[in-house]
């Protein structure tokens, strides 16, 4: 009596177990066994991960089809374990993060290795990297955030009046390419040299750089959605500018503002820290990801302890590339021009 064969479902559910099995192993043998060796703890790390990640794919499209986006899915829960991590920060068990007093005499100030107390070491002054990486993560959130929304409540309302007022078109247009026309860095450091260097102050200056793009989408978005049957039926029926604009308008513009709102929060987390790591934007002792990096040029720190540098530049990486792939994938979803293409 011989098998029945296996379908090609199970055959991929079997192979991707086969990669994500040992991929696993691997991983937690590179934080445990391998801990503190330096480029086999790093070759291991990765071939984990290339590992683990090739099997959740296979188990994923075996499991949900085709279509199923691993990549998308890991970007998706990066950030909601960050927003998590940073909503909850005061009630984690973190180390010291801006006390440096606190810190004086302990032991291991600045140690990398995965097997300590500190999971991701500590920099000059022994504070905790962990706990640094959470609370900056708090800081850089809240800005980018906060610029996004100012950008898209302002940005909208004028790109709104622009495409549907058309006598408010050129003087908006006007403003529009002003605002453009100022190379985005010298803009932020003056206004950083201007202001203080407060979250809100921050974040005002950040939405500078955000209000032309919305202006740019909700018009052309305004555009198309008033030529739509829907707007020349409301606008036959007598109802008034700001019916149309307010009922039938606004709700189908503002899913492609949102949209491209997650794609700007990428470029502002990487505006703030910029302005961080050049000292005009949040002041140490307070963490933010862009002066955590500043903070491996003191001393030459880099060079004995890389891990100052890469473990935000890693982190400030992920974040972006999570927000940018959410984004697009938001953008194709929901902007109308995007589905044409």
């Amino acid at each position: 009596m011989s098998d029945a064969p296996k379908s090609p479902r199970t055959g991929s559910l079997l192979t991707g177990a086969a990669l994500a099995v040992p991929g696993l192993a691997v991983l937690g043998a590179s934080v445990t066994v391998l801990a503190g060796t330096g480029w086999p703890q790093l070759g291991a790390v990765l071939a984990g991960l290339a590992a683990t990640y090739a099997g959740l794919d296979r188990t994923g499209r075996a499991l949900f089809g085709p279509g199923f986006d691993l990549l998308f899915w890991l970007c998706t829960a990066w950030l909601a374990v960050l927003v998590t991590a940073a909503v909850l920060a005061p009630l984690l068990p973190l180390g010291e993060h801006r006390d440096i007093v606190a810190t004086l005499g302990s032991p291991g100030m600045a140690v990398p290795d995965l097997s300590t107390a500190h999971p991701l070491g500590t920099n000059n002054f022994g504070l905790d990297l962990l706990a640094r990486l959470v609370y900056g993560a708090r800081s850089s959130l809240v800005v980018a955030l906060g610029a996004v929304l100012i950008g898209t409540v302002v940005g909208g309302a004028v790109g709104i009046a622009a495409g549907y007022l058309r006598h408010a078109d050129p003087p908006v247009g006007v403003l529009t390419n002003s605002l453009l026309a100022v190379p985005p860095l010298i803009l932020l450091i003056a206004l950083g040299t201007v202001l203080e260097p407060t979250l809100p102050n921050i974040a005002m200056a950040l939405s500078l750089l955000a209000v032309p793009g919305m202006i740019r989408m909700a018009r052309a978005n305004t555009i198309a959605f008033a030529q739509r049957e829907f707007v020349l039926a409301a606008e036959l029926l007598g109802a008034s500018r700001w019916r149309v604009a307010t009922r039938e308008l606004l709700p189908n513009v503002v899913p492609p503002l949102l949209s491209y709102g997650m794609v700007m929060v990428s470029v502002l987390i990487v505006a703030e820290a910029s302005l961080s790591f050049l000292g005009l934007g949040v002041q140490p002792p307070a963490p933010s990801w862009g002066n955590m990096i500043a903070e491996g040029e003191q001393n030459n720190a880099f060079t004995d302890h890389p891990h100052i540098v890469l473990v935000p530049g890693i982190t400030l990486f992920l974040t972006v590339f999570a927000f940018n792939l959410v984004g697009e994938k938001a953008r194709k979803r929901w902007d109308p021009r995007q589905a044409k293409l």
